[in-house]
């Protein structure tokens, strides 16, 4: 179901149904009938009567065609046996009028089945639209680009006509940053959507505010496990839970700093794709799932800080994406596939996993599956400034930056990193030289 059927009136829709028919030569089939079949009862012998045929006509266009021209070829074909029986001289014999009775009730009721099918299926429509927008207010299509990131993303749900699933995904602007979640909830399908509506409720209530990454995900794990207890008291299903949880990536993108902070509650861990490499960004100190934050007696968040220079790209995903297996049983190797594309822009990269994904499943993905790409562009301050003179924002920060952009030590004498290694990082005061004011008007 594309966006273009939740506006196109259903009529409109279903009369391109009927004209997506086999065209034309369809119709051809029933004339021909009810004009063949009473020429050749003239001169076929009269112990030899094809008649009965005519009810052929009415049926073939029903299959194709609305009630009104159904009636219209049941119309000619009781025409045609009148023809038929008056040229033979039998029409007020007792086989003729039972072959016109039969011929007019059960054209009759092939009208009344065509008028039917065509409620039945303008209400399937409307569900089916319903459905689409509804899923649409869910799981809302990511921007385009995001502050000082350009974004590209893919979903796939694992039940067919369905856009929403177990897997979520969302990004939000805060005054001085990009942030993203994407998570993975229990289960897969229809049946997982509510647990889905409850997470990306509370982060996209949430991620606007100003609060640390850490202040958010411990609020999404509380408006988390709340939401599903509530849920399942008002289902009647409290046994399950227990079992019920969501593990999630939770990202925030800094506008004038090279680096993402990141903590991760149960989720696999995002590639860093960098000059043809795809380093899994695995945080220090991983949390439990949201939703299960009550089994540990501490829920404090703890963030890694990497680096995330200008051209760089983070790719985000689900089990979805990793844990599909071709026909030896063998997992997809995301990274190794990744890492050769890392020239590609978001859009053709997302575009090439999702093929090379499917082409490697050899049949349909059996699991939800969601994907986002988010790239650092080069801030507008250096396109002013020929290439040599162009000073990253980075350097104005950390001493220690080499010349391949990867952070080699932080403030004074801090920790050395590198690619995919987190490190400390000073606060920024928020706002500060930030060029992305504009921003929040392209996101949520």
């Amino acid at each position: 179901m594309t966006t273009a059927s939740i506006t196109t009136p259903l009529g409109q829709i279903l009369r391109s149904w009927r004209r997506s028919a086999p065209g034309p030569l369809w119709l051809v089939v029933p004339l021909v009938l009810i004009v063949a079949i009473p020429v050749a009862d003239h001169f076929l012998p009269p112990d030899i009567h094809l008649a009965h045929l005519l009810i052929v006509a009415p049926a073939v266009t029903s299959v194709v065609a609305g009630p009104r021209l159904t009636a219209l070829i049941g119309g000619l074909a009781v025409v045609s046996l009148l023809v038929a029986g008056t040229e033979r001289g039998v029409l007020t014999t007792e086989s003729v009028l039972v072959e016109f009775g039969s011929l007019a009730a059960l054209s009759t009721l092939l009208v009344i089945f065509s008028l039917l099918r065509d409620r039945l299926w303008l209400e399937l429509l409307r569900v089916r639209s319903v459905s689409d927008a509804t899923q649409r207010v869910v799981l809302r299509p990511l921007p385009d680009r995001a502050g000082p990131v350009s974004i590209a993303s893919e979903y796939r749900s694992s039940e067919a006509d369905t856009r929403i699933g177990g897997d979520l995904y969302a990004v939000a602007r805060a005054s001085d940053s990009t942030r993203l979640v994407i998570g993975d909830v229990r289960g897969k399908g229809l049946a997982s959507i509510s647990d889905t509506a409850i997470m990306l409720g509370a982060f996209r209530a949430a991620a606007h505010r100003q609060s640390p990454l850490p202040e958010l995900v411990a609020y999404l794990e509380g408006a988390v496990r709340w939401g599903l207890a509530e849920f399942s008291e008002s289902s009647g299903s409290e046994a399950d839970v227990g079992e019920r949880f969501v593990t999630a990536v939770v990202v925030d993108i800094p506008d004038n700093e090279p680096v993402v902070h990141v903590i991760s509650c149960g989720h696999p861990p995002p590639l860093l794709l960098r000059n043809g490499t795809a380093t899994a960004l695995d945080v220090p100190a991983p949390a439990l799932p949201l939703g299960l934050g009550g089994l540990s007696d501490e829920e404090s968040y703890v963030q890694a800080t990497f680096p995330f220079a200008y051209g760089d790209r983070l790719l985000l995903y689900t089990d979805g994406v990793s844990e599909t297996r071709d026909g030896q049983g063998t997992f997809y190797p995301l990274a190794e596939r990744a890492a050769a594309w890392t020239d590609q822009a978001p859009g053709p990269l997302v575009r090439k996993i999702t093929a090379d994904l499917k082409a490697y499943a050899a049949g349909p993905l059996n699991d939800d599956m969601a994907m986002i790409v988010v790239q650092r562009d080069e801030s507008p301050g250096s396109r002013s400034k020929p290439p040599g003179q162009q000073v990253p924002h980075h350097d104005r920060h950390h001493a220690g930056k080499a010349a391949d952009g990867v952070v080699h030590g932080v403030g004074n004498g801090g920790p050395a990193a590198g690619p995919g290694r987190p490190h400390a990082h000073p606060p920024h005061p928020a706002g500060a030289g930030n060029n992305w004011r504009q921003a929040p008007k392209t996101a949520e």
